[in-house]
């Protein structure tokens, strides 16, 4: 049961990346594209860095991160294609790959929205001063609503697998309040503390927290079973 517990705790932290839509490619990063390269070889790899975006979108991260790394040596100045192929190797759990390319990237073009990823990197690597450093400085960033909930996310689960059930879930309380609009952040928050909840052994906060998911959304995760194993 409690390795039931961390792995969905695990599920909800790496929920899908959120990237804007890849219709085409920022005006900046074309820019930069064409600033390095001759005409033809630069609308050649700016499509092909399209192509990665929109795979990566879809959920083509084996795509998305082969495009990527084929991309590296004439493009390693763009960090739009570090970005790329650190997302996708997240999502395949290739956790040292996914550091390096976004540190990389982030060397380069510095995007809060990535942090949170690079921090679930870290995390799970199990070093967890860079974890708390990246956690410090999505905080220090005040980004939206959504990146703080996943970086908070990250940061309580780091310090649950130190052990620190307790600093976990005081992390997570300052997210309990229900506001006026429910955001999937909100239910994703609520699904983490639950979790952290039940970890602890306080079953009544942790079917109170998994009883609030489900009258949003029955279908999140494993709501409904968490909710009948209790």
């Amino acid at each position: 049961m409690r390795e039931a517990a961390v792995q969905a705790t695990e599920r909800a932290t790496r929920a899908k990346t959120r990237r804007e839509p890849a219709g085409e490619l920022d005006p900046t990063v074309k820019a930069t594209v064409e600033e390095t390269l001759e005409p033809r070889r630069a609308a050649r790899l700016s499509e092909r860095l399209l192509q990665a975006q929109v795979a990566l979108e879809a959920e083509r991260f084996t795509d998305a991160r082969r495009i990527a790394r084929s991309l590296v040596k004439e493009m390693g100045h763009v960090a739009a294609v570090h970005e790329v192929l650190g997302l996708s190797s997240y999502r395949l759990g290739k956790w040292r790959e996914a550091v390096a390319a976004l540190e990389l990237a982030r060397s380069q073009r510095s995007r809060v929205e990535d942090l949170p990823v690079l921090a679930d990197c870290y995390r799970a690597l199990r070093r967890w001063a860079k974890v708390d450093e990246i956690w410090q400085e999505i905080r220090e960033a005040s980004p939206a609503h959504d990146v703080m909930a996943e970086g908070r996310i990250v940061a309580a689960g780091s310090l649950a697998e130190r052990g620190d059930l307790r600093g976990a879930i005081e992390l997570m309380e300052k997210t309990a309040s229900i506001p006026r609009r429910v955001r999937p952040f909100h239910l994703k928050q609520w699904y983490v503390l639950a979790d952290l909840y039940d970890r602890a052994g306080n079953v009544p906060k942790a079917r109170e927290m998994f009883r609030r998911v489900a009258v949003h959304d029955r279908d999140y995760a494993d709501v409904t079973d968490r909710l009948a194993s209790l």
